[in-house]
């Protein structure tokens, strides 16, 4: 052992105490570039972290308007979808009424149809019997022309009741001492094809019952030949 009286032995211990020192020294500068070392590094990856996060936030807010702008775009369609969804609800109404209206005016046209079938069935009717008439009122007067000195006469009629034409018979040979002498009835034809008695001159009473006889007979010879004998009846009063 070393004797602490040793003068070396200062020396020798303020070197191995100057060389800790260094070492301390050296251990600490270490430390401290390391610890320099990791500021920059944590520097450096906070820097990158807020840029990533502000990149972030930009990227965010660019979706957030699309987004909204999709929102936007979306409402809007659905509006005019609405529209026009209220717009074919209307023209399927309009349609459906037009349809309607279709049915209705076909059904018309069928019932028009209808009723000029039996107009038309109804006119050749009359016609016929318009001609059965005139067939008769032709042998009426060739019967009173030629036995009863008869004459039919034909004239326009301004009645409003009986349109067209009407017929005047004119009796002779009624009165004894005037055989010259003309008693007439005149009569026409109604447009549904039966007989109306418009006057007698002279007038006879009883002219009412012998056109309800005609009417219920149809007979106009008969009704001729019952008139001549009224005229006769009254002439010889």
């Amino acid at each position: 052992m070393t004797s602490i009286t040793d003068p070396n032995m200062s020396d020798r211990f303020a070197s191995a105490m100057e060389e800790i020192h260094n070492k301390q020294l050296k251990t600490f500068g270490e430390i401290i570039e390391a610890t320099t070392e990791l500021c920059q590094s944590h520097k450096h990856f906070v820097k990158s972290a807020l840029d990533t996060c502000l990149k972030k936030c930009k990227d965010d807010e660019m979706m957030f308007e699309t987004i909204q702008t999709f929102k936007n775009d979306l409402q809007q369609k659905n509006a005019s979808l609405k529209e026009k969804h209220q717009e074919i609800s209307e023209l399927v109404s309009e349609v459906q009424q037009k349809e309607m209206q279709k049915d209705d005016i076909i059904q018309k046209i069928h019932r028009l149809k209808e009723d000029q079938a039996k107009r038309k069935e109804l006119i050749e009717s009359q016609n016929k019997a318009n001609k059965d008439k005139l067939r008769n009122l032709q042998k009426a007067r060739l019967v009173f022309q030629e036995h009863l000195g008869m004459e039919i006469r034909t004239i326009l009629s301004k009645n409003q009741q009986v349109k067209g034409e009407k017929l005047q018979f004119v009796f002779r040979n009624i009165n004894p001492s005037d055989q010259d002498s003309a008693y007439i009835v005149t009569m026409g034809i109604k447009e549904d094809g039966s007989y109306q008695i418009l006057s007698s001159d002279p007038a006879l009473k009883c002219l009412p019952v012998l056109e309800n006889r005609l009417q219920e007979t149809n007979k106009l010879p008969a009704f001729l030949a019952n008139v001549r004998k009224e005229f006769i009846s009254r002439a010889r009063r």
